[in-house]
């Protein structure tokens, strides 16, 4: 019996749903992925157990030599992976990433210059409810309505306008490659700092598939999970000069005990992220998010911007006659997990969007390629021309059922 099961049966009842969910459905959510049972492991291992405020040498607890040793290697391996002067390992996810560089480089007030959410870009940066909002005076750029694209020309605008004193790039729902090389000189132009949020594309980034923004930014930060395939967590690269200020707005600015189980699991990502391996998967990542949207194409669907350079897809299901919320129930029926997502100059309302966000991630993890992405795709059309069709939802179920049999998920060690 698993120690779980025989604690409490009523959670190892829910665990036991969620991995079947996932064994037997594909997961093409742009932000999820699966871990290694490495990393599973990392993070149920006895490292939970130790509270370490303060960093490596500077603690306030006693007994704190082996984890100082994790979280010096967890920064080591991050700064040789992205090529960074400086890393804060404990922020507990990219939101709060994002907040500890808002709070070391701005005060509340100062005026910033980043995506919009209804372009692309992310609840932190700046959405009216979300913190970043509340606390800053921010200002948005989007994409050109003819072709979808980052529109730098606004974005200069802006700049010129307000004078912010950052400017944050990167998106969680935009699928072409970002140019960090001319943000930056925007940037430099109008004497702003820069922010790159890479959480959508640190895997891509480590992988050689995207440029990198460290070069070109004065803070990077990201998440671990996504394109990273490690586990739910943040971390900030930053200029050495910058790394006090970090530090202390991530403690004791914003949090207290890092999270060392997760520490650990961020070093072993780092780590796998160095591999050949991983290479080779970023770029089979990007092949198969292009052989989907090739093929979605090729079945009359119109995708936000034409296509995708990275890992996600965006389809406007409302050119199809369908809402976001329809597409998204209907794909769930059969076995396909998306999520729906507004579009750029959405003309419905965000809980029940014009779009589905479609990703490459996990699906490419359990070993896929484009061969399985073109048949999924035609799946995914085919129960979009007719959504309301429960038998056409049951049968493309049990032929999901099968594929997944064929590229099982990694699963931990009970």
């Amino acid at each position: 019996m698993h120690p779980i099961e025989a604690s409490d049966p009523a959670v190892w009842k829910t665990i036991l749903a969620e991995r079947k969910r996932q064994q037997t459905g594909l997961e093409m959510i742009a932000s999820e992925n699966y871990t290694s049972p490495a990393i599973l492991a990392a993070q149920g291992s006895v490292l939970t157990n130790k509270y370490a405020e303060g960093y490596p040498g500077k603690r306030y607890y006693g007994g704190c030599e082996a984890v100082d040793e994790v979280e010096l290697l967890a920064i080591e391996r991050a700064c040789k992976l992205f090529g960074a002067e400086a890393a804060n390992m404990q922020p507990h996810a990219g939101a709060s990433a994002n907040m500890a560089v808002y709070f070391a480089a701005l005060q509340p007030g100062d005026t910033i210059v980043a995506m919009s959410l209804a372009h692309g870009g992310h609840l932190t940066h700046g959405m009216h409810l979300n913190f970043s909002g509340k606390l800053y005076k921010v200002h948005h750029y989007g994409v050109r309505k003819d072709d979808e694209r980052l529109d730098l020309d606004q974005m200069e605008s802006l700049c010129r306008e307000h004078k912010p004193k950052l400017v944050v790039a990167g998106a969680s729902a935009y699928s072409r490659v970002i140019p960090f090389d001319q943000i930056s000189e925007i940037c430099k132009r109008h004497g702003a700092m820069l922010m790159v949020d890479m959480a959508h594309i640190s895997g891509l980034v480590a992988g050689d598939q995207h440029p990198s923004p460290v070069p070109w930014a004065d803070f990077v930060t990201s998440t671990t999970h996504k394109t990273l395939r490690g586990p739910r967590s943040g971390f900030v690269l930053c200029k050495k000069d910058w790394l006090p200020k970090i530090n202390q707005a991530v403690f004791p600015g914003l949090q207290g005990g890092p999270l060392m189980h997760v520490v650990a699991a961020k070093a072993l990502v780092f780590q796998e992220a160095m591999q050949p391996a991983f290479r080779a998967y970023a770029a089979q990542m990007v092949a198969n998010a292009r052989a989907l949207a090739h093929e979605l194409l090729e079945q009359g669907f119109r995708l936000v911007s034409g296509g995708t350079d990275n890992h996600l897809v965006l389809v406007d299901v409302n050119a199809a006659g369908l809402s976001g919320k329809v597409a998204e129930k209907a794909l769930d029926h059969a076995g396909i997990t998306v999520n729906r997502n507004g579009i750029p100059f959405d003309t419905r309302p965000p809980l029940d969007p014009s779009g589905i966000r479609i990703g490459s991630p996990a699906l490419t993890t359990r070993g896929m390629n484009e061969t399985q992405m073109r048949q999924i795709a035609r799946w995914i059309g085919s129960i979009l021309k007719a959504p309301a069709d429960t038998t056409l939802q049951a049968k493309i179920r049990g032929e999901v059922d099968e594929l997944c049999k064929a590229f099982p998920a990694p699963h931990e060690h009970a």
